[in-house]
């Protein structure tokens, strides 16, 4: 009988493109997500676009700052997120998510945001008085920060865009037809 042939095991050394038109560095964001500290990425995502927005001082991201956000690092930070979760988070995997529900670029509509909301665990319904419904708005201390959380939960950046976060707590800066048209705004960018 002749010998069990040779398998020659292949390692494939992966590097991922962390490029950045602004001189952002992404090994941090790309470590965390490797690691599965979700949460720490996404605080480092939020950090990482202001950096290359160059808004640390403000926290938040406006309207202007998400139409002018650097293609080449937007691509970056989103194959990040996909890589590193199977392809279960990302802007790409949200923009996704509002196109099944019926998103279309630049147009609001609550009720879009809505169903994208409760598609992607940020909002649950709960019954009130047996006919009503109550929306209950997820925290973000009480999202869900592992990759068993719904399809396209994280990055969680929302209400970091139009609203400022002062000593822990959110201070509305725009009303929910503001908010999500900051989200429709960076989900609409041809470049994811």
């Amino acid at each position: 009988m002749p010998p069990p042939p040779i398998i020659e095991q292949q390692t494939t050394n992966k590097t991922d493109d962390l490029s950045s038109e602004r001189g952002v560095n992404y090994t941090k964001l790309r470590d965390l997500l490797a690691g599965g500290e979700w949460k720490k990425a996404d605080e480092e995502t939020l950090a990482v676009m202001l950096q290359a927005t160059s808004r640390e001082t403000e926290g938040y991201l406006d309207i202007e700052s998400i139409e002018n956000f650097p293609c080449t690092d937007l691509r970056t930070i989103d194959q990040l997120w996909v890589e590193y979760s199977d392809g279960r988070f990302g802007f790409s995997v949200q923009k996704r998510i509002v196109q099944s529900v019926g998103g279309e670029p630049g147009k609001y509509d609550r009720e879009i945001y809505l169903k994208f909301a409760e598609r992607v665990g940020w909002l649950v319904y709960e019954k009130k008085w047996l006919v009503l419904r109550e929306e209950n708005w997820t925290d973000y201390p009480d999202l869900t920060f592992n990759p068993k959380a719904p399809e396209g939960h994280l990055p969680y950046l929302y209400p970091k865009m139009g609203l400022r976060v002062i000593e822990g707590y959110r201070t509305l800066l725009i009303d929910d037809s503001r908010q999500y048209l900051s989200l429709n705004t960076l989900l609409s960018r041809r470049d994811l």
